[in-house]
């Protein structure tokens, strides 16, 4: 039996900034546009759209044109309702127009406004069958998707909780299920939520049927309990783009991808699983005696062994072992706990830590072979995150030496220490990827102390030839989400895994 992680909405209600302050509990009244105002073109767009709605049938038909509803600027035709605070989306939805361009879109969308460039998001159902969460963060900033494993659903549905939106789908069962993970986004209220159509060929119109199309208003329910939902996702560091491997009302954190490339390693209730890159059921591994694994464990470079750190044995405290990558009995390599592995050397003949020893957590080495640990670091404060760049000539580790968590490096040998970065944010654990362009790092909001779970973070990307770090996502997580080195073989993507937490169902 699956067990569905709850967390009471007391811990977490600050995080929502009081969106759902006004809102209503019923959906709105039918008007000539049934649930909606109004509708017009956003952005320029040759062809002028339309939309109709049949009361005795409850059926929006939107025709819209436009080049693109992606990029900095959108073209397209949207039927619209302005609300305030959290509320839920749903239609069935049907293209009308053969052929057209496989990336036209019709979708369900919150707006901050109509300006072209405004920030959005949205649930969209591609010519091709394509469905993906769209968003835009910023006002004139760049459009980026989550790409949904399913395809072409009967039922569409857009939630809004907070700053967290979600999509979600429903078959011929009408069960609805997560499609696709969430976004974490601020709006200003009121926004505009509702229907649309781009055709991607300003040429044209395309036309779309939305049938039983619901849209309804929670009032704020500060009794509710929350259901924590992880997704397992792969982001194009060129691009940003994300899809989506798993999606589940569970638990489960810190991905490591299999050096052919093939599989993730993730941990889930103390053990660890791995699932195929294109997404499937899971697959437990053997760990043997080590059933309390904590989220810190990595593949050795050449793939055929496993670093792990359980906390199962004797005190409870977290230990290193190394057993082979396709499972077995575990070999102990630190004697001394807490200890929590986070990187192998390239050569594949030291393993890299942090660990607690008299009151100081500290980044320590070991030989895979045995022998005596060597402690790197004796400042004062938190050194974590120990991970080695490909050419094994540095370390790079988080430090709060300086009063901010920030990322550092020293070699090998721990001389040579000095900061990386120097900015308001508070970084933790930096990961080179494999051809050794660039550091990737999570980056908290400067109040927040400590790696805490169920947190707005920032996943970031240092240039290692130089230059100051730029945004790769936002997403809701922290502890979990990146703790172990996620880089795919060849650099290109990165696994990780993000949350969200949503209401129970009544």
């Amino acid at each position: 039996m699956k067990r569905t992680w709850l967390v009471c909405v007391t811990a977490v209600i600050g995080l929502w900034n009081g969106t759902s302050e006004g809102a209503e509990s019923d959906s709105p009244s039918p008007g000539a546009l049934g649930l909606f105002e109004t509708h017009g073109d956003i952005g320029p767009v040759k062809l002028p759209g339309e939309a109709t709605f049949d009361p005795a049938t409850g059926r929006y038909t939107i025709r819209g044109g436009g080049a693109n509803l992606w990029g900095a600027e959108d073209a397209f035709h949207l039927v619209w309702t302005r609300l305030q605070g959290d509320f839920t989306l749903t239609a069935e939805i049907r293209w009308l127009t053969p052929g057209g361009h496989p990336h036209r879109k019709a979708v369900l969308m919150l707006r901050q406004d109509t300006r072209p460039a405004a920030q959005y998001v949205d649930a969209a159902v591609h010519g091709d069958g394509l469905i993906s969460l769209q968003f835009r963060d910023e006002a004139g900033g760049p459009t980026r998707e989550i790409q949904s494993p399913v395809r072409a659903p009967r039922r569409l549905r857009l939630d809004r909780f907070g700053h967290m939106v979600w999509m979600s789908v429903a078959g011929p069962d009408g069960l609805w299920r997560p499609a696709g993970g969430g976004h974490w986004m601020a709006f200003d209220d009121p926004v505009l939520v509702g229907l649309g159509v781009c055709a991607h060929d300003d040429a044209r119109l395309e036309a779309a049927e939305f049938s039983a199309v619901t849209l309804t208003r929670h009032a704020p329910r500060p009794e509710a309990r929350l259901v924590l939902y992880s997704t397992l996702e792969i982001i194009n560091v060129t691009s940003g783009n994300r899809r989506v491997v798993r999606d589940a009302p569970e638990h489960f954190e810190a991905p490591n991808w299999s050096r052919d490339g093939g599989t993730l390693l993730i941990n889930r209730a103390g053990r660890l699983y791995r699932v195929p890159v294109s997404g499937g059921a899971l697959e437990p591994l053997d760990t043997g005696f080590a059933v309390r694994c904590n989220n810190d464990h990595g593949y050795s470079p050449d793939g055929t062994q496993l670093a792990i750190s359980d906390q199962s044995q004797g005190d409870g405290r977290s230990r290193i072992y190394v057993l082979a990558a396709t499972g077995g009995t575990p070999r102990l390599m630190t004697e001394a706990g807490p200890s929590y592995w986070h990187g192998w050397s390239p050569d594949g003949s030291t393993l890299a830590y942090c660990a607690e020893r008299h009151g100081e957590y500290d980044i320590y080495t070991l030989p895979v072979s045995g022998g005596p640990e060597r402690r790197l670091t004796t400042a004062p404060g938190l050194d974590d995150g120990p991970d080695y760049s490909p050419d094994g000539q540095w370390i790079y580790f988080n430090s709060e030496r300086t009063g901010r968590m920030q990322i550092w490096r020293m070699r090998p040998d721990g001389t040579g220490q000095e900061q990386v970065t120097h900015d308001e944010g508070n970084n933790w654990f930096p990961h080179p990827s494999p051809d050794g362009r660039w550091i990737v790092f999570l980056s908290y909001a400067p109040d927040v102390k400590g790696h805490p779970a169920n947190q707005p973070v920032r996943l970031r990307l240092l240039p290692v030839a130089g230059g100051p770090p730029r945004e790769l996502a936002r997403l809701f997580g922290g502890q979990g989400t990146l703790n172990v080195p996620s880089w795919s073989p060849d650099g290109g993507e990165l696994a990780l895994v993000s949350y969200r937490l949503v209401p129970e169902q009544p």
